[in-house]
């Protein structure tokens, strides 16, 4: 059953400009400037150069043209209007015949990882389905260089969907093969038979490599949990030579595949700081990194032009109407992408200012103690801005400094009362613990218990579980997996 109705809502909705001005707030400097370049590709009335620059030479520029030939006057609203060109569509064939000369620009790629472990096949004698099932096993194996499926899994899949009969022994004998294959390693179906492949294709005539073989093969639960005194007592060795062993053994690559990625597909972070930080006779000095920045303004001609016809009105076509509201839209684009740009700069100002003056004894010695707890809630209510606001400026962006370049996450903590009431940084915390472990007796690492203790007796009341917390976040592991000999 239909009803009508009426119904007052209070919405609030944000306008084009305000979205623009959202987006543009989370683009950091790198960004930013192909996306400044972008606009000026896509709107003809954006163009770069200082607004001052124009109006100075506005005279000269009016002189030029009164003297040119009539032939190269600007563009005028005509020219959209009375646009004879054929699109480039209608200029083009999709028909060719056998007798068109075809040039193909060749181009050469590297060989990947598996196709290094196919050519090897080639290299052995096998027969039609040894080659076959060698090529299918060599498919499943990963980017590391390891065979994650069961074999009797891949017999399975090799008879249900190939109808091709074979068995698990088979598919070994052939994984066998594949081991002898480089990189040394390939193929493993573990991280023990991996290691235990390489260190077997090294000299067994000497001394460490025997013993890193049997420490490999006989106790690698105690090696892996670094249960070095265990090693000793069974194998009746003194801790010297264990320690030659394990150096062998950490020679060992446990991902025999990655030295066979392309190193053109690595990633690589390169950091342009937003922010600029200098200390001159200690004076903090703030400045936005906007060097590659171009300045941007409204194109005089499509100002001009539309101020023309408007004021004349004369546009009387439909063909007119479209012309005039296409400058119109243009226009207003550039003026509201300019506006956005110069609002996106005065915010990052009075974000990094109101972090600068909040954490000022840290900007001046650079000392990671010095750091006070903040969140952006400070922040937020020291430049009036919304929460959010402030997310997006930390979000993403780098200051740089006299000692460093930081995210500006990296400033912002939570806080924690010290025994005389004091409020410190978890910053502050972290960085003591980290001391405590740089410093520590490697062959008896300190627990979590006992950095609790350490940190309980310097006036931090921090639980074993916090400390455990803070030392994951440092990405330190446990006391066990610290001890060296």
């Amino acid at each position: 059953m239909l009803k009508q109705r009426l119904q007052q809502k209070l919405l609030q909705k944000l306008s084009p400009q305000q979205i623009q001005m959202i987006k543009l707030l989370e683009v950091p400097t790198i960004q930013l400037e192909q996306r400044i370049k972008k606009e000026l590709e896509e709107n003809p009335a954006l163009e770069e150069g200082a607004e001052d620059e124009y109006e100075m030479g506005a005279d000269a520029e009016e002189s030029r043209e009164n003297s040119n030939d009539k032939d190269h006057e600007e563009f005028t609203l005509e020219d959209y209007i009375e646009d004879d060109e054929i699109p480039s569509y209608r200029l083009n064939t999709t028909n060719y015949s056998r007798d068109d000369k075809r040039e193909e620009i060749p181009f050469s790629v590297g060989s990947t990882f598996h196709d290094h472990l196919e050519n090897q096949i080639g290299l052995r004698y096998l027969n039609e389905q040894e080659q076959f099932l060698a090529s299918y096993i060599i498919g499943n194996i990963d980017e590391d260089g390891y065979l994650r499926r069961k074999l009797d899994a891949i017999a399975d899949d090799i008879a249900f969907s190939l109808n091709i009969k074979t068995d698990e022994i088979e598919l070994i004998k052939i994984l066998r093969i594949i081991h002898d294959f480089d990189p040394v390693g390939v193929g493993a179906r573990n991280l023990q038979e991996c290691l235990i492949l390489q260190i077997d294709n090294k000299d067994q005539n000497i001394p460490e490599i025997q013993l890193a073989s049997v420490i490999l093969k006989n106790h690698f639960d105690e090696f892996t949990r670094k249960h070095y005194d265990k090693i000793i007592n069974r194998l009746n060795i003194t801790e010297e030579e264990l320690k030659s062993a394990l150096n062998e053994i950490l020679k060992l690559n446990p991902k025999p595949g990655s030295a066979f990625s392309d190193p053109q597909n690595k990633s690589f972070s390169h950091i342009v700081p937003d922010f600029i930080l200098e200390n001159v006779d200690g004076e903090l000095q703030l400045t936005l990194n906007s060097k590659n920045i171009p300045d941007l303004r409204v194109n005089k001609t499509y100002n001009e032009m539309l101020e023309s016809y408007q004021h004349h009105k004369n546009v009387s076509t439909r063909d007119q109407k479209d012309a005039v509201s296409f400058v119109k839209q243009k226009l207003d684009s550039a003026r509201w992408f300019i506006d956005a740009i110069r609002q996106r700069q005065n915010t990052l100002i009075v974000t990094m200012q109101a972090i600068l003056e909040y954490q000022k004894q840290y900007f001046m010695e650079g000392d990671e103690t010095k750091l006070k707890p903040m969140i952006l809630k400070d922040i937020a209510e020291r430049t009036g801005l919304d929460i959010s606001t402030v997310s997006r400026v930390a979000n993403s962006k780098y200051i740089q400094t006299n000692f460093g370049i930081f995210s500006l996450k990296y400033f912002f903590s939570e806080g924690m009362q010290t025994d005389s009431g004091e409020e410190v940084s978890t910053r502050e915390i972290k960085k003591i613990l980290q001391d405590c472990l740089d410093n520590e007796n490697k062959k008896k690492p300190l627990t979590d218990e006992k950095l609790a203790s350490i940190l309980n007796d310097k006036g931090y009341p921090v639980a074993r579980r916090t400390v455990a917390k803070y030392r994951e976040q440092l990405n330190i592991p446990v006391a066990r997996m610290r001890k060296k000999l």
